[in-house]
């Protein structure tokens, strides 16, 4: 048996959204006029999506209703500047050739909703490369629920055993884990300073982009 798919969590992975993801928080902050986050604390919030970010810069005692309006608010904006200053993690297209050229696929499954997602993928000029693109609202089920990269698999007419899923955060990895995928963690992804990539038990922990053609090609060799 050989991996036949590399499947990519998006943000903070695939993609660096931090930019963009960070300046809608902070319009959102100058218009209530509160001070903006420094951009080195707000990126590492980013893998926690909208709420997360929201939360951060509003404190956690919103109400469920303030929640609501800002997240909304949040969305409404980004979706008119889903990539102004995002772009493709350095290295990521030679690893789409590499992994084309040994007759492998690639997709996505990501948490970030599906109509965002794909706005962000034909933006970014990626929009018609991955073999497979599952948001985060294409199932009741979100990661580290494992529905959504069984999904992945099933579509693309795979069993999970024959993929590797890629991410930067604990709910990537136990998403994989659990859907009996092998795991890599991508440590230069929005990882909070108390967390430690290495502790996740994922297959592989990657600190750069271009360490993730050897990690595979090493998770693939192990099933030859």
């Amino acid at each position: 048996m050989t991996i036949e798919a590399v499947l990519f969590d998006l943000d903070g992975t695939l993609v660096d959204t931090a930019p963009d993801l960070v300046d809608v928080l902070n319009d959102l902050l100058r218009e209530r006029e509160r001070a903006p986050m420094p951009y080195a604390i707000a990126r590492n919030e980013v893998s926690n999506g909208a709420i997360g970010l929201i939360k951060l810069g509003f404190g956690t005692d919103c109400s469920n209703d303030e929640l609501s309006a800002l997240r909304a608010r949040f969305l409404e904006r980004y979706m008119k500047n889903i990539c102004v200053n995002s772009i493709l993690f350095s290295g990521l297209n030679d690893i789409f050739n590499k992994l084309v050229e040994r007759g492998r696929r690639w997709g996505i499954v990501t948490n970030k909703p599906h109509a965002m997602t794909e706005a962000l993928l034909e933006q970014i000029g990626i929009g018609e490369l991955p073999a497979c693109v599952i948001g985060g609202d294409r199932l009741p089920e979100r990661k580290p629920h494992p529905a959504p990269l069984r999904l992945a698999a099933e579509e693309l007419g795979l069993s999970t055993a024959r993929c590797i899923y890629v991410g930067d955060a604990p709910r990537d990895i136990e998403a994989g884990r659990a859907a009996g995928m092998r795991t890599v963690a991508a440590a230069y992804g929005y990882i909070r300073p108390a967390e430690n990539p290495y502790g996740w038990g994922a297959d592989a922990v990657v600190a750069h982009p271009s360490g993730l053609a050897k990690a595979l090609a090493e998770l693939d060799s192990t099933l030859q």
